[in-house]
């Protein structure tokens, strides 16, 4: 089943998710959810996709980022995101640890908020403790890209949007993204627009 991707404005996506109690994650509901959640976010297409994006107030997580999204990209421009294979996931109840204190700062999108994009500053290295769909313990190591897009699905389960974190100045449709600031450093862009701030620094 293809979900609808819930638009910001909807109230699910500001309410904190509830934890999947332990006799739910085996039900069909769960069970369906997470299947649906992987079609869908294949379908949209994406890279990650939380419960409350379908509409559902759990703390699920499905992530993949492989493929076809890093065969299209140039190797230096895979360097400097750091942009490295994440395979398949389904994560309940995870938990994020930043791992050290180093921080990135690039372009993000998101389904939820269809058609736009912002620079957002996130730790370059990251923990996740979880479940998976059968009820394992997982844990994740992540630097790079992929710890981007698991803080970013986690801040889902928060009730944050990546443009609580962005700076607003850069705050941009994919359009002019494209037009204007694309594949350029962050660093440049910000110059442009004016705002100040550099990626790759040590969080405050």
């Amino acid at each position: 089943m293809i979900f609808d991707i819930v638009q910001v404005g909807d109230p699910v996506l500001r309410r904190p998710a509830r934890p999947v109690q332990a006799e739910e994650l085996a039900t069909s509901f769960v069970q369906e959810l997470i299947v649906s959640m992987r079609q869908t976010m294949y379908d949209a297409p994406g890279v990650g996709l939380a419960a409350p994006q379908v509409g559902e107030g759990l703390q699920i997580v499905v992530v993949e980022d492989d493929g076809p999204y890093l065969e299209t990209m140039s190797a230096p421009r895979r360097a400097e995101l750091r942009r490295g294979p994440l395979p398949f996931a389904a994560l309940i109840n995870p938990v994020l640890e930043p791992v050290g204190d180093e921080t990135d700062e690039f372009f993000e999108g998101c389904l939820s908020v269809a058609g736009y994009s912002g620079a957002v500053r996130r730790h370059r290295a990251v923990r996740v403790e979880a479940m998976d769909a059968r009820g394992e313990p997982v844990t994740l190591e992540l630097e790079g890209w992929p710890a981007r897009i698991l803080q970013h699905e986690l801040d889902h389960l928060a009730g944050v949007l990546y443009i609580d974190r962005m700076d607003p100045r850069t705050f941009t449709t994919n359009e002019n993204f494209g037009r204007w600031w694309k594949a350029r450093p962050v660093d440049e862009i910000k110059q442009g627009l004016g705002s100040g701030g550099s990626g790759g620094d040590k969080a405050d």
